[in-house]
């Protein structure tokens, strides 16, 4: 395994302990889908590393999603990675930071993007690992 690689993946799995400890949070919801995203993003981002595939840079999840999907298998619903797709889009400006279109994420949302999240991370780390 490269060592950009296993830092993503270490990386995503702190993202995860962060959400672990705030999850059940329902003022922090923003900020447990903002470390859904961070950690999928850095999981998509670890097998582009480990396969050499060039890429412009880029946050977009169903992007980076689509230029992996062919080397690994994961069951993913495209509409979770829409939303934190616009999540992380918003909470690049202050007045937004954390907030889905329709508003601040609710806690069943929030615990949603956390499992998928954690889903991804584990499909992936296996992957790579083999």
């Amino acid at each position: 395994m490269r060592d950009l690689t296993r830092h993503l993946l270490n990386a995503a799995e702190d993202d995860l302990k962060v959400i672990g400890l705030i999850i059940d949070r329902s003022d922090l919801t923003h900020l447990s889908a903002f470390h859904s995203q961070q950690a999928i993003e850095k999981c998509f981002k670890s097998v582009i590393e480990e396969f050499h595939i060039k890429l412009s840079r880029t946050h977009n999840l169903e992007f980076l999603y689509s230029n992996i999907k062919k080397l690994v298998s994961i069951n993913i619903d495209i509409k979770i990675l829409s939303e934190l797709d616009a999540l992380y889009i918003d909470s690049r400006y202050p007045g937004a930071l954390g907030l889905l279109p329709s508003g601040k994420p609710s806690l069943q949302d929030a615990k949603s993007f956390y499992l998928t999240a954690k889903e991804i991370q584990s499909t992936i780390t296996n992957f790579i690992e083999k």
